[in-house]
């Protein structure tokens, strides 16, 4: 008589994270869909920390509506002002002064590098290893001084202004001497954060095939930034962009598209950052840092583009009396949010806010936009 191999009990459930984690640094949910403690399946859910901010923007100043596009992001308040700025100033047709766009360009590279930083020592967070965590952060507080010095704030600087920057921002002697000291002390400490970062076994093993987004996915997702780069696509639109014409700079990708990857991409983009930075300083003219000789008039929709840290960044509006219209945002996370449920398949629960984290996700600044639905009553 044949004996009866026993049946395997597979387990099904479903494990809910958020809105609130202590290992997310932003209210969202995490729906993950596991068997044996194995993902299945995931769903991120955003709208937590919804502002509406595109429908304030409608019909304020262009002035005022670019001030307001800082408050979309605490980590890349920068990058949305100066996107926002260049929509009016593509619009109208403005000619920034050279002097003015070398400042842009550093202000946009510092925050690259903070935001970069914040994303290393949150996932040493969560990988559980606070000393390479609070290195980081020690790391970053150079770059987030010399923003201050700057900007005169540690968040939201608003250097950028239609035509130029604000004339707080200019740079003397003494900060142009502090930016340099700051990079070089910032290359030195980040050099050897990596070094000691990758010559840690435990924490290779941990982050090594983990959270793997094929390149061919990555496309199909229309992931965008490091996370694409780092699936071995060497794709940045400061390539595309007149304001980095005259830099020279290497586009960093990595091929696995796990974690490690991600990792890795950021770290050399550091550098790369502060490649372009010194190039900035070193060919900074004398000269004007505001072009005031331009008038405001009506305008159609009008698009712009910039490589955020965490990948395209996309702003428009139209011009109407002075004030903004039909104001669109869109920000890198909500093209990733796809890479991220499906970096979480098929690893376990453990490694699963990692291969979220990995996509260095801004969900707040994804919270950003309404959307009026008409309501069509059944009358019968």
């Amino acid at each position: 008589m044949e004996e009866k191999k026993p049946k395997k009990t597979v387990i099904e459930t479903e494990i809910t994270m958020g809105p609130v984690h202590s290992a997310a640094i932003e209210p969202y949910r995490v729906r993950l869909f596991v068997e044996d403690e194995i993902v299945k399946d995931a769903e991120i859910t955003i709208g937590i920390n919804h502002r509406g901010i595109e429908r304030i923007m409608e019909g304020l100043p262009v002035e005022k509506a670019n001030s307001l596009t800082e408050k979309i992001c605490g980590i890349c308040s920068n990058v949305h002002i100066w996107n926002s700025v260049l929509v009016a100033e593509k619009a109208l047709e403005i000619d920034v002064p050279e002097r003015a766009s070398n400042i842009r360009i550093i202000m946009a590279e510092l925050e690259r590098l903070h935001s970069h930083m914040l994303y290393l020592a949150h996932g040493c967070e969560v990988l559980g290893h606070e000393t390479f965590a609070m290195r980081m952060f020690y790391i970053r507080e150079t770059v987030m001084e010399l923003l201050r010095m700057i900007g005169g704030n540690r968040v939201q600087y608003g250097v950028s202004i239609i035509g130029g920057i604000r004339p707080r921002c200019n740079l003397d002697e003494m900060r142009v001497q502090n930016i340099k000291e700051g990079m070089d002390s910032v290359e030195t400490q980040i050099t050897e954060f990596a070094d000691r970062f990758v010559s840690d076994p435990m924490i290779m093993s941990r982050i090594t095939n983990v959270g793997v987004l094929p390149q061919k996915n990555a496309i199909k997702l229309g992931t965008s930034g490091p996370t694409l780069r780092a699936t071995g696509i060497a794709k940045d639109l400061r390539q595309d962009m007149k304001e980095y014409e005259s830099y020279e700079f290497d586009i960093i990708t990595q091929d696995d598209g796990d974690v490690k990857s991600n990792l890795l991409v950021r770290v050399f983009e550091i550098l790369e950052a502060v490649k372009i930075i010194r190039q900035a300083i070193t060919q900074l003219p004398e000269g004007k840092i505001t072009n005031r000789n331009w008038e405001m008039y009506d305008t159609p929709i009008t698009k712009s583009y910039v490589e955020a840290p965490r990948g395209t960044l996309y702003h428009s509006y139209a011009i109407e009396d002075g004030r903004v219209r039909h104001s669109i945002v869109r920000t890198p996370s909500i093209a990733n949010i796809g890479a991220m449920q499906y970096a979480c398949v098929g690893h376990h629960i453990t490694d699963a806010q990692l291969s979220i984290v990995q996509c260095d996700p801004c969900f707040t600044c994804t919270d950003r936009a309404i959307q009026i639905i008409p309501i069509k009553k059944n009358i019968g």
